[in-house]
């Protein structure tokens, strides 16, 4: 998630290229998160797996920000509690996607949030997209029919769906922050640490009485898997939200959105090159297509 701070002046061209570098890195795991979470998670392991990554950097959030977390107001921490619930379930649908389809699909499927965003945004607002942005939607649904079907048209897979609604509620959840007036204005830090804590509530409410556990699975975790579960959570999530935090402040909003949309490209890459999956000619054709027109689609937008 990314937050809007403006930033007065321009950066020498080296501490502009030492900004770019770690926020590059952050759309780099990100992408390779898709391969990972495949790799640990099966269906029967979701809720469990979900419940350690993210029980595990809770507390490090929960003690740097303690201080802000107790000067939330009550409205402040139901608007945060709220975004979590959302929260919860754009991770519940990524993670019981990827378990179904490839992490290249995951991953270039979840970019279609760049396109859903704006026209969700539009309809909100009942004013109209222009003609560009409209053409690069529909060069995007496009690349998604082709990549989907590359194997031949057939209905698309439980994980390709599964990623589709979550693009759409990472949609609900973006319009969400920006119209729930509780957290507008509150620090980035406590109220992530809000919607995370709820997510693991959820998750751990509806893990209980399953067959598989949290501390059941983690038991079950050989070195393989404890390596995975922990770039998930340090590297996904806890590198992930302080870089962002840091960067936002040393460089313009659009430029880290810029270099985290890179994040489809590194799931194809690492999806391709470290787990072995391939893409016929139609898929490739389909993944460059979604590309193009989440790239296209930003400028557009903006």
């Amino acid at each position: 998630m990314s937050f809007s701070i403006a930033v007065p002046g321009a950066l020498a061209p080296r501490r502009v290229w030492l900004t770019d570098l770690p926020v590059l890195l952050v759309a780099v795991v990100w992408g390779g998160s898709y391969l990972v979470a495949k790799d640990i998670t099966t269906a029967q392991t979701v809720l469990a797996v979900l419940v350690l990554r993210f029980a595990l950097v809770l507390p490090v959030l929960v003690v740097v920000g303690r201080r802000a977390l107790r000067d939330l107001t009550p409205a402040q921490w139901r608007g945060a509690a709220l975004l979590g619930l959302i929260l919860g379930g754009i991770f519940l649908l990524e993670t019981y996607g990827v378990v179904h389809t490839s992490a290249t699909n995951a991953g270039l499927i979840i970019s279609l949030t760049m396109i859903f965003t704006p026209l969700a945004e539009s309809a909100v607002t009942r004013t109209r997209p222009s003609r560009g942005f409209l053409a690069a939607a529909a060069v995007s649904v496009l690349g998604v029919v082709l990549l989907t079907q590359d194997g031949g048209f057939t209905r698309p897979s439980l994980g390709d769906l599964l990623m589709l609604l979550a693009a759409l509620a990472r949609t609900v959840h973006v319009l969400a922050m920006s119209r729930v007036k509780a957290v507008q204005g509150a620090p980035a830090l406590p109220l992530t640490t809000v919607q995370l804590g709820t997510s693991v509530a959820v998750f751990a409410l509806l893990s209980t009485g399953a067959d598989t556990t949290p501390w059941g699975t983690a038991a079950a975790f050989g070195a393989r898997e404890w390596a995975g579960l922990v770039f998930l959570s340090v590297f996904c999530t806890l590198f992930a939200f302080f870089v962002q935090m840091w960067a936002v402040r040393r460089t313009s909003p659009s430029r880290v959105s810029l270099l985290l949309g890179t994040e489809p490209l590194w799931a194809a890459a690492a999806g391709i090159a470290l787990g072995g999956e391939r893409l016929g000619a139609v898929g490739l054709a389909g993944g460059a297509l979604v590309l193009a027109g989440t790239a296209w689609g930003r400028r557009a937008a903006g």
